[in-house]
């Protein structure tokens, strides 16, 4: 708290007061004055949420809490993704011999594919790609 408070009088109705006097112990303030403060606070920050459009001040930390965590286990689960296409790719190419002039050729007709198809891989797409019967009918791939 600052050390430059001002004084201000306030004068609750009865009814207020009681309510003041039951709640700022439970929400374990050290004062009346204390509760007020939060009281006040409270609300100015619930006027200006609905006359910005703004989310309170809970809201927001509590959606960027979550933002956060889904952040961190998407980072995690993109980070193993990585790994078992590196294994994949290790294996493919100590498989294969492939020359520079090939993996050229391939990464260039992967965009392609890829953008084509909207960054949607399946397998059955690819294949159609490789196989020159028409898979038109197979409404299962949609």
């Amino acid at each position: 708290m600052s050390e430059s408070k001002e004084r201000l009088t306030y004068r609750p109705e009865p009814e207020t007061r009681q309510k003041i006097e039951r709640w700022y112990e439970a929400d374990n303030c050290r004062s009346m004055n204390e509760f007020i403060d939060k009281a006040v606070s409270f609300y100015a920050d619930y006027l200006s949420a609905s006359r910005n459009d703004m989310l309170p001040m809970a809201i927001s930390s509590a959606m960027n809490g979550r933002l956060k965590i889904l952040e961190k286990n998407l980072s995690s689960l993109s980070f193993k993704y990585a790994v078992e296409l590196d294994m994949l790719m290790g294996i493919i190419a100590d498989t294969h011999q492939l020359d520079r002039d090939d993996l050229k050729r391939r990464r260039t007709q992967s965009v392609k594919n890829v953008r084509q198809i909207n960054g949607r891989i399946s397998l059955e797409k690819r294949a159609q790609l490789w196989d020159e019967d028409d898979w038109s009918d197979d409404e299962w791939q949609s």
